[in-house]
């Protein structure tokens, strides 16, 4: 006799959009890891690191309207980007900034774009793209574009600049339709949420701006996706925006150039790994019935094959040429001389 299986809220969700959540966790985790390795094999400069966020990315993911919601996201957002459509071919391109990069190699590597998957660049200033985000959905606004939201994601750091004030000021004020989604992971870069501000749970500061604020855990995928479902469609539907926080923590370094080690001790980061969100997930599966251990590893083995064929195709692409440099800055001839 088959065991009973524990009940739990889907909020709409079937059992093959539970499966692409994982997909897409598993795929930002072996990703992730192949830009490390590439940079410490001395291939590319730089990678940024976002274990620890995956379930909150590929949540958030599953609640946005491919093609036709914007996603205004920041650089720790490799999750996102891959479950609104982005592949794993165009990281890679990224990463080793080929010439048949979207950007045609000129980004730092996780700065996408996308046009026709409504994915925005990427800014590396924190929290500009609040403001970015910000003109879109006033834009969409503007255009009486019914139905259409912007989606908008930082982390606890950009809280505390200016330009995330403004932008939650005025689309308060304006009541755009915009959703601003925190993935607090406790740390900008090196400074711990104590040293940064009096009020750790940045949902709260909603109040004052007068909109509606929530809390979300960042560990659970589904609760996840019901809370940015649900701020999504209260902007689509002229409710105005939303501030949502997702508490999650970054288990790596901020990027390939830290060494997090000079300012938290490996105790804390395997105290906080009891959480990851990964494996986590995988447990919650099997246990509801959705998938089983076999359908896991061939998850995994169809993500890893994914990587290895994705990486080896964008290595192999040419560089984009030196001339190429001044592309896209002037109106007119390219070359600045003439």
């Amino acid at each position: 006799m088959r065991p009973e299986l524990a009940p739990f809220e889907r909020h709409g969700l079937s059992d093959g959009q539970l499966a692409a959540m994982l997909r897409t966790m598993l795929l930002q985790r072996t990703l992730e890891s192949r830009g490390f390795q590439l940079n410490r094999q001395g291939k590319i400069p730089f990678a940024s690191a976002s274990e620890g966020h995956e379930a909150v990315q590929a949540g958030a993911a599953m609640a946005f309207r491919r093609g036709h919601d914007i996603l205004v996201p920041y650089y720790r957002d490799l999750g996102l980007a891959l479950g609104i459509g982005l592949t794993a071919y165009d990281v890679l391109l990224s990463l080793f900034a080929r010439a048949a990069d979207r950007s045609g190699g000129r980004q730092f590597p996780h700065h996408y774009a996308a046009r026709a998957l409504g994915l925005q660049t990427i800014s590396s200033l924190i929290a500009a793209q609040t403001c970015h985000a910000v003109g879109a959905a006033c834009a969409v606004k503007l255009r009486r574009e019914a139905g259409r939201a912007v989606l908008t994601t930082f982390g606890d750091g950009a809280t505390s600049e200016g330009e995330w004030h403004e932008a939650v000021n005025f689309a308060a004020v304006a009541k755009l339709p915009v959703v601003f989604l925190c993935e607090n992971n406790e740390w900008a870069i090196s400074t711990p949420l104590s040293k940064q501000m009096g009020q750790p749970d940045v949902y709260k500061r909603a109040a004052g701006y007068g909109i509606p604020g929530a809390v979300v855990d960042g560990f659970d995928p589904i609760a996840c996706y019901a809370a940015v479902a649900e701020a999504m469609e209260r902007a689509r539907s002229g409710g105005g925006p939303t501030l949502l926080e997702a508490k999650c923590y970054r288990f790596l370094s901020h990027t390939t150039d830290d060494d997090d080690r000079t300012y938290r001790t490996r105790e804390e980061v395997a105290e906080r790994r009891k959480d990851d969100p990964v494996p986590k997930f995988e447990r919650f599966l099997i246990a509801r019935g959705i998938l089983t251990q076999t359908d896991i590893e061939a998850l995994k083995s169809s993500v890893l094959a994914e990587t290895n064929e994705a990486t080896d195709r964008a290595e192999a692409m040419p560089y984009p040429p030196p001339a190429a440099a001044f592309e896209n800055l002037y109106e007119g001839p390219w070359e600045p001389w003439q």
